[in-house]
Formats: structure tokens, sequence, C-alpha cells
């Protein structure tokens, strides 16, 4: 049997971190995909982690998914990404063990699980309002979270995955941001002017040096997107108080990112051009704001002619297909 503990190492140190040079959030979720699959099979096999052999064969992969859905209730999503780290090793398992072909086509011929898409949230003008207003008066030197939601407004950047978050890189242009999003792509993203007053007038209150991060917390550090979702939920809890229909929605960053795109969308902007503001890799992921986007269906339907023709009983041509029809 062949030991699986140096494949899995040699996964991680020669492919994902030397070779393919993989981001650090890649790394810790490979890393809990496998620490969680190998607690697993501890579990099933009662055998060490340190001594498992290449034996997790489909029916086992197959399992642990099964247990991920069921027992730590995952969604498929979270399933299907795990998955994609299980193929990832064993693909790089093939070219050191091809003695293990047979097992290993059988785990990489495992499909991922399809699952109901639902539309986007986005909010409405009356939401995004009350959502402003919603905010309590706070003290001189203490405005970090209101400068936040009024970047929100307009922000194209996902919490997280947008970088950077500090003033060392100074825009190319002025009124507009340098981000580096996934893929380790980078994009220059224009702001509103009342963004930017905003931004400027919370810069000139913050002080520090370029090094710093734009919000840092109390010690210093960046705000995380923990903690700007707490203080976005906070706020529209309190915004619910004057527009009943924000208790209906779960207004996170992500969604204020999802509603800067619906205002694009409804001013007429081309999906191409919402695309390269978004980071999007491709266009097509700029439709799922046309599909949730009633005003441009009901435009389409405004245009139609309506029939003419009356409407009837439909009458088959021969007996034999009354026959079929009455059954």
């Amino acid at each position: 049997m062949t030991a699986l503990a140096p494949t899995l190492q040699a996964w991680f140190t020669e492919r994902l971190i030397t070779q393919r040079h993989a981001s650090p959030g890649t790394i810790r979720s490979y890393r809990d995909t496998m620490r969680l699959l190998l607690e697993f099979a501890h579990q099933r096999l009662r055998t060490p982690a340190s001594e498992l052999d290449l034996q997790l064969d489909a029916a086992l992969i197959a399992a642990f998914l099964e247990h991920l859905e069921e027992k730590r209730e995952n969604s498929i999503g979270t399933c299907n990404a795990r998955l994609a780290a299980i193929r990832s090793l064993y693909k790089f398992a093939s070219l050191r063990h091809p003695e293990h072909a047979e097992l290993i086509a059988r785990v990489l011929a495992i499909p991922p699980k399809r699952y109901d898409r639902a539309l986007i949230t986005h909010l409405s003008d009356r939401e995004i309002e009350a959502l402003l207003r919603a905010r309590p008066e706070r003290p001189a030197g203490a405005s970090r979270s209101g400068d936040v939601r009024a970047g929100d407004r307009d922000r194209p950047a996902r919490l997280g995955a947008d970088r950077p978050q500090t003033r060392r890189r100074p825009p190319r242009h002025p009124g507009a941001r340098g981000l580096r999003g996934k893929g380790r792509k980078e994009r220059i993203t224009p702001l509103t002017k009342p963004t930017t007053a905003v931004l400027r007038g919370w810069l000139t209150e913050r002080g520090g040096t370029l090094s710093d991060p734009v919000f840092p917390t109390s010690r210093g550090a960046p705000l995380t997107r923990d903690a700007v979702a707490r203080r976005l939920a906070k706020h529209a809890t309190n915004a619910t108080l004057s527009c009943p229909t924000l208790r209906a929605k779960n207004v996170t960053p992500h969604v204020l990112r999802h509603t800067a795109a619906m205002r694009l969308l409804h001013a007429g902007i081309d999906a191409t051009v919402i695309a390269l503001w978004l980071g999007h890799e491709s266009v097509e992921t700029t439709q799922i704001y046309h599909q949730a986007d009633v005003a441009i269906k009901e435009r389409a339907l405004a245009r139609t002619k309506p029939t003419t023709i009356k409407a009837g009983r439909y009458k088959p041509p021969d007996a034999l297909l009354a026959f079929l029809e009455a059954l």
C-alpha cells in the first residue's frame, strides 16, 4: 500500500504552494477540507490519520460528502467546493502513483451535485435610504461605521476578496481606487463624488501612514468582513422600523454589491461595463442581474402586441386522435 501522508504533504508544498502559488485563502480552504476528510476517515476506518494509506476510495469520499451535507448541514455549494479540493489532490496523486489509477479514476468520476440557484437579493432605493438613515448619531472620532456604509452604497468590491485596504498604493486616477480581486486580477474602480468626499474626510480624521488600514479596528488591524457584516446587520435591524420590507431580506455586504450592480443596470449601463466594474471573469456572470430585474422583462412585455386570434378549443382532425385526447 502507498502511504497517504507523503502524497498529501507534497500536494500542499510542491503543487499548491510552489508550482501554482495558490493564495492563502485557497490553502486554508484545502487544508480544512483535508482535515475534515482525515477525521472522517479515522472514525470510519479506525486508523490514525498519519497511518492512512491511499485507500480512500470513491465510496468513502461519497460518504464523506453525504456526512458534510446531512450531519454538518453544509450547503451543496460548500460540499462541491470540498469535492473540488479532493479532486485536485487525486489528480496530483495520479501522476505519482499510477498503480492506483483505477481507484483514483473512480474518485475523479464523482460529479458535483446540482442545486437550485435562487435569485440574487438586492435593495430598492427606499430600502437603501432607510439603511443610510439607520445609523445613530455617534461622537466625533467614532464615525467609522458610517463611512463604511456610505462607501458601500456604490461598492463594487468583495469584502475579504478584493485588496488592498490600505493607502500604500495611490490610485492612478483621481476619484478612483485600485483593487486586487479574485484571481489576483487588478482593476481600477471609480468612486462616486459623495463616497470620495466621505472617504477623504475620514482619512483626514483618521490620520496615520499610507501603510495603515483605511478602516482599522481598535487594535489597528484591518476591519474584517465579519465585523463589517455585524455592523451592517445592526443598522439593517434598525432600518426595519421605517422600512418593514427589510425584514424579509438578509442584508449582507455582498447584497450591497448586488444592489450597486442593479443600480447600474437600471441606469442602462451595458452588461460588459458592469462586469468590468465588478471584476467578473466573464460577462456571463453578470446575467444573474438580468434574471433578477423584473423591470427589463416588463418593458419587453409592454412592447409585444396582443394577438387578435380568438380563443377556442383544439379539435383533433381524426376520430382516433379525438379518442386519445379524451383519455
